[in-house]
């Protein structure tokens, strides 16, 4: 059975993965999306300009971040609390030594799913507030995935 999920970007660089996260978000039906740090929103309607990184945002998203509830989220360490205190599972998608891999991960729903930065992933501060750590096995050079295709993977994983 299918679950509800929220998304988290926690510091993520580039507009063009935020869109494309909107994309996927909104083809799986996430229930809402929370842009933390220096994530980069969509254009909200209050001004009569779009920034560039509104425009990046808006192009890869093909209309998704009008179909996908968001909020801006200024502190991340309070929404974890929020979530912990409603009873909503925190999971960090990030490879470390205690991760479970997402094959093997039984989600208890509803969840909310951390992403995070392009290079420096998910802070360990952060990592610790998280009920679990969630990976993607690498099985080629690199060590990691853009966070885009991460996301899509992860969410389609998580509620399939």
């Amino acid at each position: 059975m299918r679950g509800e999920l929220y998304l988290i970007l926690d510091n993520i660089r580039s507009a063009y993965n935020v869109g494309a996260i909107f994309r996927t978000a909104d083809g799986a039906g996430v229930k809402k999306m929370y842009l933390c740090g220096y994530t980069q929103c969509p254009h909200d309607g209050k001004k009569s300009y779009k920034t560039k990184a509104e425009k990046m945002v808006e192009k890869t998203a093909l209309g998704a971040e009008q179909n996908v509830a968001w909020e801006k989220c200024n502190d991340l360490k309070s929404l974890i609390k929020f979530f912990k205190k409603k009873k909503i599972a925190v999971v960090g998608l990030e490879k470390t030594n205690s991760a479970v891999k997402l094959s093997d991960f039984k989600p208890q729903f509803p969840l909310a799913l951390i992403l995070g930065n392009e290079v420096e992933g998910i802070s360990k501060d952060i990592l610790e507030k998280c009920d679990k750590a969630v990976s993607i096995p690498m099985r080629g050079k690199k060590e990691s995935l853009n966070v885009s295709v991460a996301a899509g993977i992860a969410i389609y994983g998580i509620l399939s």
